[in-house]
């Protein structure tokens, strides 16, 4: 349960960071308001999975997802930049949150 929690706090923060893209510098409404409370539910699961989980692992992982994830949503949904560089960085950091996983930092 507390992987879940982890996983779900890192989606959320993905949610988060493209909430803050759309609020314009917190002048549109709406996006900031989800921000804050993709924000509060995304640091809120992280801090309920730590409960059970290596901070280090389960940092790495949440961190790992929310980069990977706003990484990837900026290229597929915003247009961004999907260079040979950018997509190798991603998956060199898929590796490093999968081989602190196989460490056994994660159990």
């Amino acid at each position: 349960m507390a992987w879940f929690m982890v996983i779900t706090a890192g989606l959320f923060e993905v949610a988060m960071a493209y909430s803050l893209k759309l609020s314009k510098g917190f002048s549109a409404p709406v996006p900031s308001v989800l921000f804050a409370v993709f924000a509060v539910l995304s640091f809120g699961l992280l801090s309920l999975g730590l409960r059970s989980l290596e901070v280090g692992t389960a940092y790495a992982v949440w961190t790992g997802i929310g980069a990977v994830g706003t990484a990837t949503l900026g290229i597929l949904v915003l247009g961004e930049n999907a260079s040979p560089l950018k997509i190798a960085s991603i998956l060199l950091i898929l590796a490093g949150v999968v081989g602190l996983n196989l460490t056994g930092g994660g159990h």
